[in-house]
């Protein structure tokens, strides 16, 4: 029989590979999951809102440098999200489930582009801002907000304009921590893990 030497080295290489990976996906979760349930807590409707300012969301940068965070960063988003649920009400599982998906597109967006910084963040921006209102406004009456938030637009009957004044506001709000938070976080990064020789 013969022996394939070359296969059992590349298995034993990998292991720690696959180990790192794992660690540093559990790692980036339990951030993003602990930062998510923190800021909801903390900041209430700011967080939750049509202006939502996750400070979570500045991690959306790491898929520039670790593919684990794609993962990692999905896992966060539903732990932080069930455990906000409290909050959120039984109608927080849509975020559960669409924000995660949310997350996870934004994530891999990011991964895909992360030779290009700025169009690469433009991802978790546009995926949130794009499918987050789409069920903000059953979350929102579902908390016994009945008009647009800053109006006094009832959105009874009102879906398409909320949804474009929900797409407006999580953009803001997202590109506020993913732009004003997260690209100086990346730059920090960058020092830290491809020093100048």
């Amino acid at each position: 029989m013969p022996c394939n030497n070359g296969a059992k080295q590349a298995d034993r290489l990998d292991a720690p590979t696959r180990t790192a990976l794992l660690a540093q996906t559990g790692l980036i979760a339990a951030i993003y999951a602990t930062l998510t349930f923190l800021v909801v807590q903390t900041m209430g409707y700011l967080s939750w809102g049509p202006v939502q300012f996750r400070i979570s969301e500045a991690l959306t940068i790491l898929p520039l440098f670790f593919p684990a965070a794609v993962p990692g960063l999905a896992l966060g988003c539903v732990i932080g999200n069930a455990l906000s649920l409290g909050v959120t009400g039984p109608l927080g599982w849509l975020d559960v489930v669409f924000g995660t998906l949310a997350t996870l597109l934004g994530a891999i967006w990011t991964y895909k582009l992360r030779e290009h910084t700025w169009l690469a963040l433009l991802g978790p921006v546009l995926t949130n801002a794009l499918i987050v209102p789409a069920y903000l406004p059953l979350i929102l009456a579902g908390l016994g907000f009945y008009t647009i938030p800053f109006t006094q637009i009832s959105m009874e009957n009102s879906y398409g304009l909320m949804y474009l004044f929900g797409v407006v506001c999580v953009a803001v709000g997202q590109a506020a921590v993913v732009f004003g938070i997260g690209i100086p976080l990346a730059t920090i990064l960058r020092r830290v893990l491809m020093p100048v020789q």
